[in-house]
């Protein structure tokens, strides 16, 4: 991984000899400075437009439709077992664009989808809250994990564990069988986890959770917002409950639930690997900065689901440096700071489900380095092997 980060999945072997061939990323203080990769951007990369953020967001919505309309009209009348088969493919296709809703949701969040914050927190609210999402929940969490990334003390999600401070049940199933199992929990209920009991989350010394108003995730004026979240899940969650009495929960769930599984796994991937990978490094308070930490991810390749992400995936070193940048501006403002952040920029064009059985594998805990003694505030990512 030289001058602009590229990383071949070949790189990720290890030689007889027990060197690991993999780069790290830079861990010293970058030559340069927000400000100057503000100044390398074009200025209207900057530049919300409504309508054009209500165009994705359009597309999106039509493109569930149609998925829907066909799936019920069609996949019901196909002759023993195909719809068997059917149904996956629905599932797949429908979640795939779940996600890219949710994402416009997402940027909502980061004030990314128009001039508007009361509009942006509007149509967030009802966007995650029929992905059954807490959304401002979701918004105040995510915005300290962009002000906390890589700090071991304060990140809010995916903190990893020394290896001291691992429990004991992770070193039993680091084997190709237990590491298949803990993926199947962490792609089905590992997003539900996390909101539930914040799961892989930021330690706090009591319970924390993203349905509690209570939680210590949250301040005191933040509150009613967390209960506004959740009387938007409530709500939704009724109006299935009807729908079901009506329709019946298998039914429910063929044109729903599927689909809404496949997004959960991919919400949990994506965030995953952003920040899970052996050259990325994470920070105690001795070492963390801002700038280091929006450093410490990494850029994937998902392939033409880049485009259904609206770029997410291939864009999000910028997104931890500007992240009110909209998605269809990231990628010639990436394109433009590339050049200024050099090896600080760091991606990985490994196909993502052949990274996520790796990076399962090869990021089971952290560790100081032993043998750099300056810098013991700085930890690897490293794997019992």
């Amino acid at each position: 991984m030289g001058a602009g980060g590229r990383l071949n999945p070949r790189d990720l072997d290890i030689k007889k000899n027990d060197t690991n061939v993999i780069k790290r990323a830079p861990t010293s203080k970058p030559p340069f400075t927000l400000a100057d990769l503000k100044k390398s951007i074009p200025p209207h990369c900057f530049e919300r437009s409504m309508i054009r953020s209500f165009s994705y967001l359009v597309a999106d919505l039509t493109a569930v439709s149609v998925f829907y309309y066909v799936a019920t009209t069609y996949i019901p009348q196909l002759p023993h077992p195909l719809p068997y088969l059917a149904w996956p493919i629905y599932w797949f296709l429908q979640g795939c664009v779940f996600m890219g809703i949710w994402l416009i949701a997402h940027e909502c969040g980061h004030h990314a989808f128009s001039d508007y914050v009361w509009l942006e927190d509007t149509i967030g609210f009802i966007l995650h809250s029929f992905l059954l999402t807490p959304y401002f929940s979701w918004k105040i969490s995510h915005r300290r994990h962009h002000a906390n990334t890589g700090s071991l003390e304060h990140d809010e999600v995916y903190v990893p564990k020394t290896r001291f401070k691992l429990a004991s049940s992770a070193f039993y199933l680091d084997n190709p069988i237990g590491r298949t199992l803990t993926l199947i929990v962490k792609l089905t209920l590992g997003w539900y986890i996390y909101l539930s009991i914040n799961a892989a989350g930021r330690p706090y010394d009591k319970f924390a959770s993203h349905y509690d108003p209570r939680s210590p995730i949250f301040s005191d004026n933040e509150r009613v917002l967390i209960l506004m979240s959740d009387i938007g899940l409530v709500s939704f969650s009724y109006l299935l409950y009807k729908v079901a009495m009506v329709q019946g929960f298998t039914w429910v769930f063929c044109a729903y639930g599927g689909a809404l599984m496949v997004m959960n796994a991919f919400v949990v991937t994506i965030t995953y690997l952003h920040h899970t990978h052996p050259s990325l490094p994470h920070y105690d308070d001795s070492e963390w900065n801002w700038m280091k930490g929006a450093f410490s991810t990494i850029d994937r390749d998902y392939g033409v689901l880049n485009k259904v992400f609206h770029n997410i995936t291939d864009t999000h070193v910028l997104h931890h440096l500007f992240s009110y940048i909209p998605h269809y501006h990231a990628m010639e403002a990436t394109k433009a700071i590339r050049p200024i952040v050099g090896e600080f920029y760091q991606s990985d064009s490994t196909p993502f489900f052949v990274a996520l059985w790796r990076e399962s594998k090869n990021c089971l805990f952290i560790e100081p380095d032993e043998c750099d003694e300056k810098n013991k505030g700085i930890y690897w990512y490293k794997s019992q092997e």
